[in-house]
């Protein structure tokens, strides 16, 4: 249903901050570090793939995924229109079925930023609210240390090699939005123009 849908990428825009059950001093304990994660995501350029979307109300989407640092991203949605954007420092979400221009919201308002910003710094004073690592897989949870009514988002890393594969937003009512990833491409060449928030607004103007 595209109204679900909908509803559950406006949760990326505004989720509420929830903290994982490890504590900070656990962190050097840990074999993964949080300098070892940040130099991870600042040295991804592109990425190209298929997501998984996994929302709280039971209902799942798929679709594809680009990813373009800093600060641009891509999630076409199988099966209809719908489509979100991150550029130019908003997010934009394109509804199929409303005649309403998209929904934008800043992006520096969304924990989506957390990995979409120029320069990842995870060990910021009070960004991790929690490492955990268990076999080959390390979760994150991590919010703007300045901003925490923006929301949390939990980063899961694949350990060997460090890859990212999935994250999670959690909104204010503690509902869950699940992304995963696969068939992932690094590094391709991919158009600024496919990013372009309104350059899609006229396109769909055109509709």
């Amino acid at each position: 249903m595209i109204l679900n849908r909908r509803n559950m990428i406006a949760g990326l825009a505004a989720a509420a901050p929830v903290l994982a059950a490890s504590s900070l001093p656990a962190l050097a304990q840990q074999q993964v570090s949080l300098d070892q994660i940040s130099a991870y995501l600042n040295g991804l350029q592109t990425v190209e793939g298929q997501f998984t979307q996994a929302n709280s109300d039971g209902s799942r989407s798929s679709g594809t995924i680009y990813i373009k640092r800093p600060g641009r991203l891509r999630f076409e949605y199988a099966g209809d229109d719908t489509l979100m954007l991150a550029s130019g420092g908003q997010l934009a979400i394109f509804d199929p079925r409303s005649n309403l221009p998209p929904d934008r919201y800043p992006l520096n308002q969304t924990p989506l930023n957390i990995i979409l910003e120029r320069n990842v710094d995870l060990s910021r004073r009070n960004m991790v609210r929690g490492l955990q690592v268990q076999g080959d897989r390390a979760t994150v949870t991590a919010q703007d240390p300045d901003h925490p009514e923006y929301g949390s988002i939990e980063l899961v890393f694949a350990t060997n090699p460090m890859t990212l594969w999935q994250w999670t937003v959690i909104d204010q009512a503690g509902g869950r939005t699940t992304v995963s990833l696969s068939q992932i491409r690094l590094g391709g060449q991919l158009s600024d123009s496919i990013f372009n928030i309104e350059s899609e607004m006229r396109r769909w103007e055109r509709r």
